[in-house]
């Protein structure tokens, strides 16, 4: 358990947890026919990120100033994860009269609106992100994805002060 705590081998972790949940949200959307909301696109792009900042951390192998800026790279990616998953939590947590209405597709938004435009529809919420359809444990999708950013970035940010105290 202590190998994994070092950072080369962290970082590794991430990056292959990374890739693991984005290929079962992916099953899951084609397989199981479960096709993911606007958020829930946000969310995989969010896990994209972190995982490409910590394969390249793995393959790098910096020093601590380079372990530090990959945690951090990690760390933004985290927080825009948590900043949307935590939106989507809330939106299906609402009162079923507070749910706002469903709205347009990402594609036909992405094809007709300013980014920012987008970006602003998306994290108002639609009727869609909304529903839950997928539980485990008693907890949504996006609940569990919610505990995976926090996860590596308190994780990421110990790992990486453990390795400061132990100049490794």
């Amino acid at each position: 358990m202590a190998k994994l705590f070092r950072p080369r081998v962290w970082f590794f972790f991430v990056a292959i947890a990374c890739a693991a949940m984005v290929g079962y949200a992916l099953y899951v959307q084609h397989v199981d026919f479960l096709d993911p909301c606007p958020l829930c696109v946000f969310q995989r792009m969010a896990f994209m990120w972190i995982g490409a900042v910590s394969l390249l951390a793995a393959i790098h192998n910096p020093g601590e100033v380079g372990r530090w800026v990959y945690g951090l790279l990690l760390a933004l990616g985290s927080i825009a994860g948590i900043a949307i998953a935590g939106r989507h939590v809330w939106l299906q947590n609402l009162p079923p009269e507070m749910v706002p209405d469903c709205g347009m597709g990402l594609n036909y938004m992405l094809e007709t609106m300013p980014f920012g435009q987008v970006l602003s529809e998306v994290f108002y919420g639609s009727g869609e992100c909304a529903e839950i359809s997928w539980m485990f444990l008693g907890l949504s999708m996006p609940a569990w994805t919610l505990l995976w950013y926090t996860g590596f970035t308190v994780v990421t940010i110990a790992v990486l002060i453990v390795a400061h105290n132990r100049k490794v």
